[in-house]
C-alpha cells in the first residue's frame, strides 16, 4: 500500500502554484498516493486567525512581494506577481477539481494547466468557458465538469474539505499532511522530503 498524503490547496494560491512541480516530484519519487483537497481560503483564514491579502497590513503585503520574487527565481519560474484576474474567486475552478475526483479522474494534468493559466497566462479561471477549455486540454470532459462544479453536492464536498482542514490543523495553502504531520507552505517541501527520506515517526505538537 502506498503512503498517503493529504494535499490542501486552492488554485488561487500563488504558493501552491510555486510548489506544485516540486511536490509532484516528491510524490513520484516516494510513490505517494495524493488525496487532493481544494479548500476555500477566505473561510479557512477567518477561522484560524489569518487575513485575506487585501486586509493585511501594507508591511506584510510588501514582504509578500519580496517573497514572490525570491521564490520565482529559486524555483526557476516565470510568472506575474499581480496577474490580470487576481484576486480570483476560485470556487468554480476548485470545484472542478472536486468534480474530477468524484468522476475518477486524475486532476494533476488540469492543475498544472490551471496554475499556469492564472499566474503565467493571466487567464480568468472564474470564467466557465475558459475553465472548460483548460479541462478539455487536460484530457477531461470540460463542459460536464464545469456544470458539475456548480452543483450543491460539489459545494458540500468543498465545504467538507474545509472542515477536514480545520480538523487536521491546516490554516493555509498549500499544506501537505503526512501521517498527521502538517507541512505548511511550499517552502516546507524540502522538510517533507526529509521526513519521507528518513522514514522518521511524525512530529506532534506539544500544545
Amino acid at each position: 500500500m502506498p503512503r498517503q498524503i493529504d494535499y490542501y490547496f486552492s488554485i488561487s494560491s500563488p504558493w501552491a502554484y510555486i510548489g506544485h512541480k516540486l511536490f509532484r516530484d516528491a510524490v513520484a519519487t516516494y510513490g505517494l498516493e495524493v488525496n487532493h483537497k481544494p479548500v476555500v481560503l477566505v473561510d479557512l483564514f477567518s477561522e484560524t486567525g489569518g487575513l485575506p491579502l487585501i486586509k493585511r497590513h501594507p508591511v506584510r503585503q510588501r514582504y509578500r512581494m519580496l517573497e514572490l520574487q525570491r521564490w520565482r527565481d529559486k524555483r526557476g519560474l516565470n510568472f506575474h506577481f499581480q496577474p490580470k484576474h487576481y484576486p480570483l474567486n476560485a470556487r468554480l475552478a476548485d470545484g472542478l477539481v472536486v468534480a474530477a475526483l468524484e468522476a475518477g479522474h486524475d486532476p494533476d494534468p488540469f492543475l498544472r494547466r490551471a496554475f499556469a493559466g492564472v499566474w503565467e497566462q493571466e487567464l480568468n479561471l472564474a470564467d466557465p468557458e475558459t475553465l472548460a477549455r483548460l479541462a478539455d486540454d487536460s484530457g477531461l470532459p470540460g463542459k460536464t465538469l464545469v456544470e458539475r462544479s456548480q452543483s450543491e453536492e460539489i459545494g458540500q464536498k468543498y465545504e467538507q474539505n474545509r472542515q477536514d482542514a480545520l480538523a487536521a490543523d491546516v490554516f493555509g495553502s498549500p499544506a501537505y499532511v503526512l501521517d498527521g504531520e502538517v507541512f505548511w507552505g511550499q517552502d516546507r517541501i524540502e522538510l517533507l522530503v526529509d521526513a519521507l527520506k528518513s522514514g522518521r515517526a511524525p512530529y506532534r505538537s506539544q500544545i
